[in-house]
Parts: structure tokens; sequence; C-alpha cells
């Protein structure tokens, strides 16, 4: 992993450092997460556009960018009177409406990327792309049930990128899925704390 890191692009080097931090801060439920994450971001549209060809996952970071910013004031001031938004979780109904939906996504994206451009990959880079998008609006939510999809998000990414060869982002989203699992973990047990008081 090393000698990939070191013989990366340096926008690949900063999207995976920035991600990490990201990633962790947001697993420790820190408001801070956010700036990470948006630079994280622009680094690697850059990679995915550039070097990889992947037009569904450039414009995936792009939107990263702008929910970074939502993400940001959501957590800060979401629950209103200028408290920070607390945990929750989802409902049944809740499940089967992203999974349609991200479903239904996918393969508009996936035919759209398929028949009117280049992108490789494309129905992969479309559902991966399409439950990402998804499990961002939970994460701005602060849905505890974000990390389980993003961990199943995450190792799908993790194909996708050996796929194509971009070892690095590979070896990235193995390390993003241990965090979710430890993410779900830290919200599941702060969302207890917070129903005892």
């Amino acid at each position: 992993m090393l000698e990939a890191f070191l013989s990366s692009h340096w926008t690949e080097q900063g999207a995976l450092l920035t991600g990490i931090i990201y990633v962790i801060l947001a697993a420790r439920e820190s408001v801070w997460c956010w700036p990470w994450g948006i630079v994280s971001s622009s680094l690697w549209a850059y990679g995915t556009l550039v070097l990889y060809s992947l037009y569904a996952d450039f414009g995936l970071q792009l939107f990263y960018v702008l929910m970074g910013c939502i993400g940001l004031y959501q957590w800060r001031f979401g629950s209103g009177g200028g408290r920070e938004l607390a945990i929750s979780r989802m409902s049944w109904r809740d499940h089967l409406q992203l999974v349609g939906l991200g479903v239904l996504l996918g393969l508009f994206f996936g035919y759209f990327f398929a028949n009117y451009t280049q992108a490789a990959a494309t129905y992969a880079d479309a559902f991966t792309t399409s439950f990402s998008i998804l499990a961002t609006f939970l994460v701005i939510q602060k849905k505890l049930e974000n990390w389980l999809y993003w961990i199943v998000t995450d190792l799908a990414y993790v194909a996708l990128y050996v796929e194509r060869g971009a070892k690095l982002y590979a070896a990235l989203m193995i390390l993003y899925t241990l965090i979710a699992i430890f993410g779900y973990e830290q919200w599941k047990k702060h969302l207890k704390r917070a129903a005892r008081t």
C-alpha cells in the first residue's frame, strides 16, 4: 500500500489523507469532518475524471463538495435553536424507499453513461454513485444506518477500483469500510446514551 501511495498522483495522495481524516471525524460525530471532506472530494474529483475516466464518480465528487457545505450547516444547526443535530434511526419503509430509489437511479445513470459517454464500468460506476449519493443524505441527516449503506457501497467500490487499476483508491475503500464499521458502533452507542438521558 505504501508503494502504491508513493507512486500515485499527488491528488490521489491528498484525497486519501484528507478522506481518512473526514471519515474518522464523521465516525466520532465531529462537525469538523465536513471541511476535510470538501478538500478530499475536490482532489478526488480531479483523479476520477482525469486519471480514471469515471464520469459518474467525478460528478459524485462534485456533489460531495456541495453536500459538505450543507452537512456542515445541518450538523451544526439542524435541530434549530443553535443546537447540534442528534443521531436518529430509519424505519423499514425508509429503507425500502431508499433501496428502490437507488436501483432506479443506478439503472438510469448506467444507461445514460453507457450510451452517451465513453465512461468506463458504466453500470458499476452508476450504482455505486447512486447509493453513495443516497448514503450522503443519510449522513447529513445523522441517520445511524448511513454506515450500513457505506459498508456495502465501499466494498462494491473496492471491486470497481481494482478492476480499473486504481489500487490506492481500492485500499482506501477497504479502510473506509473498517472505519464505517467503527462509525456504526460509535453512533449506536451515542444513540443509546442519548435515549437514557
